[in-house]
């Protein structure tokens, strides 16, 4: 660990990482306290199949190391110096082949989640998440799933949509089958692919069939805008139910 708590690369991290013939999530951690990332680092690196291999203080890092580390993943901090999160998430996800980004917020910050929503971040955590949170998102958004604090989408929605109030099912909503408003309904709860699949008693692949056709139908980039679309028609409530 360096102890000035500037950008930290692993010699050869550049390269698709391998652990005894397994494969390696490789992770960028941007955050302004030393302290964080080596909670992260720590909690992460004790997992065989996730490698933090780069790290940053500051955005203008963070778009650096994104480019030339390669990760896989960035868990990206709203809240930096010199160049915030939201400004770098922006940058990176203009860059070719870029990684997954799971932003990290608080509950106090209500307008940074939708600026980061509207910049294309796949994913919110709650600093304060449990460990085991962490690493499900991290291994949920290195398979091109995401995972969604529902307390996160919940607040957002109550600051910046009214949902609708009318009985049924929503128009925007009708062409979905029922099957794939159950999974929707599970997704508005914050599951991933593979919890649905245990919850459902199904397939993963089955599942991730079935997010695919809600995306397409909703015409939306990923699950997280999803769950917008749930709560702005009134799908689901204000209340999760």
């Amino acid at each position: 660990m360096n102890l000035t708590g500037r950008v930290i690369l692993k010699e050869d991290s550049r390269l698709p990482g391998c652990r005894h013939n397994e494969r390696v999530i490789r992770v960028l951690i941007a955050d302004d306290q030393e302290l964080v990332r080596t909670g992260f680092r720590v909690i992460l690196e004790a997992e065989g199949d996730i490698e933090v291999i780069a790290e940053a203080e500051n955005g203008h890092e963070a778009v650096r190391q994104a480019a030339l580390a390669k990760p896989e993943v960035v868990l990206m901090d709203i809240r930096m110096p010199e160049l915030d999160g939201l400004a770098a998430t922006e940058q990176i996800l203009r860059q070719q082949d870029p990684p997954t980004i799971v932003v990290l917020t608080t509950f106090d910050q209500n307008e940074y989640i939708y600026r980061a929503l509207r910049a294309g971040a796949a994913g919110f955590l709650l600093k304060d998440a449990p460990s085991s949170r962490l690493i499900a998102a991290v291994r949920a958004a290195a398979t091109g799933d995401s995972l969604i604090e529902p307390s996160i989408t919940q607040r957002l929605v109550e600051r910046f949509a009214e949902p609708a109030v009318a009985p049924g099912i929503p128009d925007q909503l009708a062409q979905l089958t029922e099957r794939e408003l159950d999974v929707l309904r599970l997704i508005t709860r914050g599951l991933s692919n593979a919890e649905i699949a245990a919850e459902m008693v199904v397939a993963e692949t089955t599942v991730k069939t079935h997010v695919a056709r809600i995306l397409a139908k909703l015409g939306v980039r990923d699950r997280v805008q999803a769950v917008v679309v749930a709560y702005e028609t009134g799908f689901v409530g204000r209340n999760g139910a």
